[in-house]
């Protein structure tokens, strides 16, 4: 048996994952070999963090979901399980900005779905006829359907178009950095697809969820989400991860600051350009954006390359800002606040980074972590530094109120990045186009897909992905090369 020779195209955190698969198989003595190809000039891709002072600063993604394993279980194998710290749940509270004041989410909020009559009849987030629609809610007859449509279109035919713009809208652009009015409820929200055919009312379907949690649990004597977090993050950052991935990689197949400029089928297996020259391998992984992947594949298969590259993206930018607490006022409880759309601002969220993951601000500091950007502000970018700085400054005392942060209260650092073209979008009909997607990769031997584009965009899906890629590969045994 020879060496199968395996191409990585993209660093970030799929490709990474997908490296250190196959320097494990390498060291159990499989015959892998493995180069990595990076377009920028360090690995990581959105995963980058910094201490400044003390102060654990995130410019990308500030940790991951506690519920899907990938994430933690890698973390653990690097020896980073001593690092893995749970979000403060006991405090967290969300705010939605409704005509600039705060309005506490309710409780009983169950994933978008109000499950609890008092706080869903007391709250101020939504206006008397949103009530009245989300009681008789409960009657929606089921329905049935396998035809896709919009988040946006699922979530006002239950509770109406205010629940889109206070509810749907600013959690879903948290998350995706999207517009609800794009995004797939099959793909994004599958439960309550399966909800709304089940039991009609998505009310009545979520409650009859958490019944059959709290008794399975009770089964099992352990409590409803016994003890796990929503969401883990490590104690320096999420860099950790990629700087312990990186030291356990051979630093001769990581190619830093080389861009691929080719991607060939050959009679043997595949060929990529990159920087001055080419070179043979018998798989690819194929970890960069879609976009990416598509404008390289279109030479191997024109239908692949342009339903990749119809994968809609959207850019973000996160900007965090460390302050003294003792030049402000008392923060509002909780986590943060979401900005809907409808109230035209730069920002779609802050959240305070000190509260959310204990131990990572020194005592006494403040850190606002603010997002602008996604699908329909994607001109931000084109801002200055301190133009967005000046923005976020002040919507922040807009929002709080110059009590809490007037606009003398200067920042003690302020970091700013740019994400372009960063988050895929699961836009309406994604899992039809994913099928496509699908049955032209499995023609085409050894090639693999990894990234946020395809089958769940958080931390946790992309190192998923990577590694399943990476062990399929490995697993291919080439035959002894003929000597010629």
């Amino acid at each position: 048996m020879s060496q199968t020779r395996i191409a990585i195209v993209g660093g970030g955190i799929a490709g990474l994952s997908a490296a250190y698969e196959l320097q494990k198989a390498r060291a159990a003595g499989e015959p892998v070999e493995y180069t990595l190809f990076e377009s920028r000039p360090a690995v990581g891709g959105v995963l980058a963090s910094e201490t400044v002072n003390g102060a654990v600063i995130e410019k990308g993604p500030d940790s991951f979901i506690s519920e899907k394993p990938a994430a933690a279980e890698l973390c653990r194998e690097l020896g980073l399980g001593d690092q893995l710290i749970p979000s403060n749940d006991a405090a967290r509270k969300t705010w939605i900005v409704v005509h600039n004041r705060l309005v506490p989410l309710p409780d009983g909020l169950m994933f978008l779905i109000p499950t609890k009559l008092v706080p869903t009849a007391l709250t101020r987030l939504f206006s008397i006829r949103t009530k009245i629609r989300m009681a008789l809610e409960l009657l929606h007859p089921p329905r049935p359907s396998e035809q896709d449509e919009s988040v946006a279109a699922l979530v006002e035919r239950h509770f109406g178009a205010e629940a889109v713009d206070r509810l749907a809208d600013p959690l879903l652009s948290g998350i995706y950095g999207g517009d609800a009015a794009q995004l797939s409820a099959q793909t994004v929200l599958p439960r309550l697809v399966e909800m709304e055919r089940k039991y009609g009312s998505l009310t009545r379907g979520m409650l009859a969820a958490h019944q059959q949690m709290t008794s399975k649990a009770r089964n099992s004597s352990k409590t409803p989400n016994s003890g796990a977090a929503i969401f883990t993050a490590l104690r320096g950052g999420m860099q950790q991860m990629v700087d312990a991935i990186v030291a356990r990689l051979d630093p001769a197949r990581i190619r830093t600051g080389t861009i691929v400029n080719a991607v060939a089928r050959t009679d043997a297996g595949w060929r990529i350009t990159a920087g001055s020259g080419s070179q043979e391998f018998d798989a690819v992984i194929m970890a960069s954006p879609a976009w990416v992947a598509g404008s390289l594949l279109r030479g191997v298969d024109a239908q692949l390359g342009d339903e990749l590259a119809a994968i809609p993206y959207s850019s973000s930018i996160t900007i965090n800002l460390v302050y003294d607490e003792a030049k402000l006022g008392a923060l509002p409880e909780g986590f943060g606040f979401l900005v809907p759309a409808s109230e035209r601002r730069a920002m779609l969220a802050c959240t305070f980074a000190h509260r959310k993951f204990l131990g990572r601000t020194p005592p006494g500091k403040a850190v606002f972590r603010a997002f602008l950007g996604g699908m329909n502000n994607e001109s931000l970018l084109g801002e200055s530094d301190e133009a967005l700085v000046a923005a976020v400054r002040r919507e922040l005392t807009e929002i709080l109120g110059a009590a809490v942060i007037g606009a003398a209260a200067e920042p003690e650092h302020v970091q700013v990045s740019r994400w372009r073209r960063a988050m895929a979008q699961y836009a309406v009909g994604h899992k039809d186009r994913m099928a496509r997607i699908n049955a032209l990769v499995s023609a085409l031997p050894g090639l693999r897909l990894a990234g946020n584009a395809y089958d769940g965009i958080g931390v946790p899906d992309c190192i998923r992905l990577g590694r399943k890629a990476a062990k399929e590969l490995a697993a291919i045994r080439q035959p002894a090369q003929q000597s010629h």
